[in-house]
């Protein structure tokens, strides 16, 4: 829906709306905000909402710190789970420069660079994420346990799925939003659910996600509950993913299908699947960006461990849903719900993209259970792993240039950073697993 300034202000005064939170998303995907009173609303319109860059991790130094918010009028929502009477509005917004130059470390603008590189060849990117999340049991001061919320599995109902309530909240209060809900299921491990919402334009998708997982958090708080975006909370059980579906479209055609191809697959689409391979291990960086991610990317859980696609495996990096026609669409199953979203999606448009300027061709899909190869005959196919772990993933992200350019020099610089400290953070630290495996023993 697009709004102009006199229809902000008419529902502004219509909706009793007292408070507008202007929310932007930083380098590790984290959103924030700076809140004005409604009354304050024409500083809003003419960009003067200043923020502190240097407090903002991966943003700017301290000695040029001042930067402004600038608010997408179309990003304009108010929160169901607010009060009826002195409403809370909010502004998804861009980081600008004092000399009103976009921030070259705003996270929304690396995507829109990208979404502009396929519109000069034509192409609109559509994305759907399926987030997956934990539902978690609180203590007496509200600190979140380990405790599930439930004991329920796969597709399981209520009285067994106890977070049954608080998912049909989160859907409606996204409905009200304007989501289009499509379905909400109990997932496989105890206290782990799914809400997936219909795709969009891949901005408004990243958009969408950010307000997808402030809902969750916000409802399962009210609730009781703890709501997590952990790739992996608890071992012995599945991780949380984010399977996440892609489909280009041209002049309203999706271009992926094609009826006479492979899988009703065009070329445009095989060579969309080259290029998401060949950049696979770089990518993984910014998809699975915690050292906990890589917890959930192994044997036995659910998770692709190999760069491989497939029509219909599920132990392949890349799947193709049984949907044809204009729902065609490439499923790349590694991401988890932790990733900002705006990077995740702007580094795998563009190395579809830089498949299909390439010409790329995939190598035969893979049909056997990845799960079930030994290292011997995933060589002898030529299968590579993903990285295993937060340095690897890095390391292979230094190296990629064409995604070192997709997140520009600002940002790659932060996030390389910023993760190699969370790095040598996470070696340092001695855990309890080696405690009850060393301290006895040794």
């Amino acid at each position: 829906m697009g709004y102009s300034r006199e229809d902000i202000l008419r529902i502004i005064e219509e909706q009793d709306i007292k408070f507008i939170r202007m929310q932007f998303t930083d380098v590790f995907g984290t959103l924030k905000n700076v809140a004005v009173n409604a009354s304050q609303i024409n500083r809003v319109f003419d960009n003067q909402v200043m923020i502190d860059g240097s407090s903002i991790n991966g943003f700017s130094e301290v000695n040029e710190s001042d930067q402004y918010l600038y608010p997408d009028l179309d990003s304009f929502a108010i929160y169901p789970w607010r009060p009826s009477r002195g409403k809370v509005a909010r502004f998804l917004c861009d980081v600008h420069n004092p000399d009103g130059s976009p921030f070259s470390g705003d996270c929304r603008q690396a995507l829109r660079r990208v979404c502009q590189q396929a519109a000069e060849l034509g192409y609109t990117m559509n994305i759907g994420p399926e987030c997956e999340f934990f539902l978690f049991q609180t203590d007496d001061r509200g600190m979140p346990s380990l405790s599930p919320s439930d004991q329920a599995g796969y597709f399981d109902l209520g009285p067994l799925d106890q977070g049954e309530a608080t998912r049909r909240e989160v859907s409606l209060s996204l409905e009200e939003l304007g989501f289009t809900i499509e379905t909400s299921h109990h997932e496989m491990a105890p206290g782990q659910h799914e809400i997936d919402f219909r795709y969009e334009p891949a901005l408004k998708a990243a958009d969408d996600l950010m307000t997808f997982k402030l809902a969750v958090k916000t409802i399962a708080q009210r609730n009781g509950l703890h709501a997590t975006f952990m790739p992996k909370p608890v071992d012995g059980i599945c991780g949380s993913g984010m399977h996440i579906n892609m489909s280009l479209f041209h002049n309203g055609r999706n271009i992926f299908y094609d009826p006479d191809g492979l899988h009703g697959l065009s070329r445009e689409a095989l060579s969309f699947i080259a290029g998401l391979m060949e950049h696979a291990g770089a990518m993984t960086a910014v998809t699975n960006p915690l050292v906990n991610s890589y917890k959930r990317l192994i044997t036995g859980y659910s998770a692709p461990c190999h760069v491989a696609w497939s029509a219909s495996n599920r132990s392949a990096l890349i799947r193709i849903p049984a949907a044809s026609g204009e729902a065609t669409r490439v499923e790349l199953r590694s991401p988890d719900p932790s990733c900002n979203p705006y990077l995740a999606f702007a580094v795998c448009m563009a190395a579809g993209l830089d498949g299909i300027r390439r010409g790329l061709t995939p190598p035969p899909e893979v049909t056997e259970n990845l799960y079930h190869m030994s290292q011997s005959q995933l060589a002898a196919r030529g299968i590579r792993s993903l990285p295993a772990s937060l340095f690897d993933a890095l390391e292979a992200l230094r190296a990629d240039h064409l995604l070192l350019d997709t997140l520009g020099p600002h940002v790659a610089a932060a996030y390389i950073n910023g993760k190699e400290a969370e790095w040598a953070e996470y070696c340092a630290q001695v855990s309890q697993w080696e405690r009850d495996k060393y301290l006895l023993r040794y």
